[in-house]
């Protein structure tokens, strides 16, 4: 169809009317149009940004491999630039390193790798992934408003990046829009709070020294010598290492005169090996500050309307599990929506029947992030008791944390934590 042709009232768009709009162009955002596109729908999906951000969220986890194949992408990640990660490795507040977490010890297939991305570049590959499967994709759209009939959502209002206002009606509207949450927002969904209150100061260094061969690609995740905050060391394309330093939001921001430039290079201080790392190296981004972001919606779907990514849920970022949960909660999202769209039931239930799955999965992720937190716990000291457990935290640190029983695993930690906190 003509772009003259198309109707003023529903914008610059293909049709008035779609099976599926997608707000957000994030993971999750893309991980929902694209699936529903290859799945048969229609669907258009709209961004606020011109162009790409930069973002971090930049290392993945390697169960991002099933969403990205099932995205049509994958082919796309093997030919791109973006740097291979075969493990996680961890640096205690002594500067002792623990033995990487190789993710091939529990996977021997072409899974077990994944990649540390530019963000922009890696959102843009998505985004533009979802046009080549038949998405009505757009940039430069302010999405302003659901439009309800009752407490079904079925459509949205917003202005196109030409000015013009606009309004399509849709059997499902997916929320990608990240903490903002368009829907949570105008629901009053209160949020569940996970309690951790962190702060993140971050930024970007060309030329920081990484490691060599298959650990070239490793993240790293450093404590200061306080063991008061930890750094993440993620190794990018174009010879660049992002590297955060995060903490509890009093103490890294609130109770700090400087600015956040200062307080970032007062923690490398209290970390030898970081301060290693980037000597020589040269800073190519402003630091940047996130706090307050871990916390939860209490629903993920209603009538007519899901929400993905960070619109439902953001845990923490020692493990990198941003991404995936993102990916993943894009996927179950499009397949509930495919499956409701052929029986005619887009309800509540259908919609958000994955809820309790991807709960009992971040869960898991949780349960790991308090221990890392927790005064005096050691996964070197944890797993030196109990070795058989090592495989369990592997599972955890690439993604595996679906329909998984982790019980006996977090019965052991709860009572070497009570042993060592004694």
């Amino acid at each position: 169809m003509s772009t003259d042709s198309r109707n003023a009232e529903h914008g610059p768009f293909e049709r008035s009317s779609y099976d599926a709009v997608v707000v957000g162009a994030g993971p999750g955002g893309c991980a929902a149009a694209s699936i529903l596109a290859r799945g048969g729908a229609s669907v258009l999906h709209l961004e606020r940004s011109q162009t790409p951000q930069f973002k971090v969220g930049e290392s993945l986890m390697p169960e991002t491999f099933g969403p990205l194949e099932k995205m049509g992408v994958i082919d796309d990640m093997r030919g791109s630039e973006f740097v291979k990660k075969h493990s996680v490795q961890f640096y205690t507040s002594s500067g002792k390193a623990s033995a990487p977490f190789y993710f091939s010890s529990i996977n021997d297939t072409e899974s077990a790798q994944t990649w540390q991305v530019h963000r922009a570049d890696f959102d843009q590959l998505l985004f533009e992934n979802g046009r080549r499967h038949g998405v009505d994709a757009h940039r430069g759209v302010n999405a302003r408003e659901i439009v309800w009939d009752g407490d079904r959502a079925v459509g949205l209002r917003g202005q196109a990046s030409g000015g013009r206002d606009f309004e399509v009606a849709a059997k499902v509207v997916i929320d990608a829009t990240g903490q903002s949450s368009l829907i949570a927002k105008k629901l009053g969904l209160e949020r569940v709070d996970y309690g951790l209150q962190h702060a993140s100061i971050f930024t970007h260094f060309q030329g920081a020294l990484r490691d060599d061969g298959i650990d070239e690609g490793a993240t790293l995740i450093l404590q200061t010598s306080d063991a008061r905050s930890w750094f993440w060391f993620i190794p990018l394309a174009r010879d660049i290492v992002s590297i955060g330093v995060v903490g509890k939001v009093e103490e890294l921001i609130q109770q700090r005169q400087g600015q956040p430039h200062e307080t970032f290079f007062d923690e490398v201080a209290k970390c030898p090996e970081i301060a290693r790392r980037i000597e020589g190296a040269v800073q190519c981004r402003p630091v940047q500050v996130i706090k307050d972001f871990s916390y939860r919606s209490p629903q993920v779907a209603g009538d007519g309307w899901v929400l993905v990514g960070d619109a439902f849920s953001f845990i923490d970022p020692v493990y990198s599990s941003g991404v995936f949960l993102a990916l993943k909660s894009g996927e179950m999202a499009a397949e509930a929506v495919l499956d409701g769209l052929r029986t005619g039931d887009l309800s509540r239930a259908q919609l958000g029947r994955f809820e309790d799955e991807l709960r009992g999965g971040m869960a898991a992720v949780l349960r790991l992030v308090q221990a890392f937190y927790a005064p005096n716990f050691s996964f070197g000291g944890f797993l030196k008791e109990h070795p058989h457990h090592q495989r369990d935290i592997t599972r955890i640190l690439v993604g595996d944390v679906l329909d998984v029983d982790f019980t006996p695993l977090f019965r052991d930690m709860d009572e070497f934590q009570s042993r060592v906190s004694a």
